[in-house]
């Protein structure tokens, strides 16, 4: 089977699911789904950090990954920042107890703090977002988004893409690519606002399409960047014809945020 088909297969199969969670789904469901996709790219995020072993760091990345949604759930960024603030202290400490040789090396410190900043933090802003007045519309929104210029991306960088962008850090990608990830983000975050969600006025689906697909072009090449500084070419295997979670997720981890708070302080 080839992996242009593959892609489509899975697409076909996970779509249905996420859109029923999405739109039927209790909070708390919504929110155990979103945990679950975290762990899961936490778990990968790992694999590509650390490699084999490190089971103590793994795990301590796990405990603090599950409980950064558990404070969005809880609405209280008090405990959020808190939270974060004393897992930084709780990986420097365990790190210290584990040093046992006189030449010790730091990186899993940086690495594990990374990774819970990286993937559990800028997840869980989907469970806000979810949250909005008509919120079920802001999550459709952000994943057309994200999706619309990711799939006019790849078709338009496979027919036409000659310039390379980044080639050390993504060789596939092309600057004729990421126009049409442009041009398809903003033009389909403009039709879904046509279609479905009229109160959101024309400027703001336009500037959230434009200046949300470049932002997730860099989570895109900044995933890119953490694998190919492990050798690794897909952070996973859990989706047939696209890799692992990471390589779903890697635009919609810096789209999620900025979605948050162009909202928060442009919109509401």
């Amino acid at each position: 089977m080839t992996s242009h088909l593959k892609r489509w297969l899975t697409a076909i199969i996970a779509v249905p699911l996420l859109f029923t969670v999405i739109f039927f789904g209790s909070d708390a469901l919504f929110s155990a789904m979103i945990v679950g996709i975290i762990l899961m790219g936490v778990y990968e995020y790992h694999q590509i950090a650390f490699g084999t072993g490190h089971l103590r760091e793994k795990a301590e990345g796990m405990v603090i990954g599950c409980l950064i949604p558990l404070t969005f759930y809880l609405g209280n960024m008090q405990l959020l920042l808190a939270l974060l603030s004393f897992s930084v202290l709780l990986v420097f400490f365990t790190y210290l107890l584990r040093i046992k040789e006189t030449h010790f090396d730091i990186l899993p410190v940086g690495k594990l703090i990374l990774g819970f900043m990286y993937v559990p933090l800028m997840m869980s802003y989907f469970i806000l977002i979810r949250r909005f007045d008509q919120g079920v519309l802001w999550i459709f929104f952000l994943l057309v988004l994200a999706f619309s210029g990711d799939v006019t991306a790849y078709y338009v960088g496979k027919y036409f893409g000659k310039k390379k962008i980044l080639p050390l850090v993504s060789p596939n990608k092309t600057v004729e690519g990421t126009i049409g990830l442009i041009v398809g983000s903003t033009a389909g975050c403009i039709i879904f606002k046509q279609l479905f969600f009229p109160a959101l006025p024309i400027l703001h689906a336009a500037s959230l399409g434009f200046f949300g697909s470049i932002l997730g072009q860099l989570g895109d090449l900044c995933e890119s960047a953490l694998k190919r500084a492990s050798g690794v070419k897909d952070s996973g295997a859990i989706l047939p014809g696209h890799g692992g979670i990471l390589d779903r997720l890697d635009c919609l981890i810096f789209i999620a945020p900025f979605v948050y708070y162009y909202y928060i302080f442009l919109i509401q």
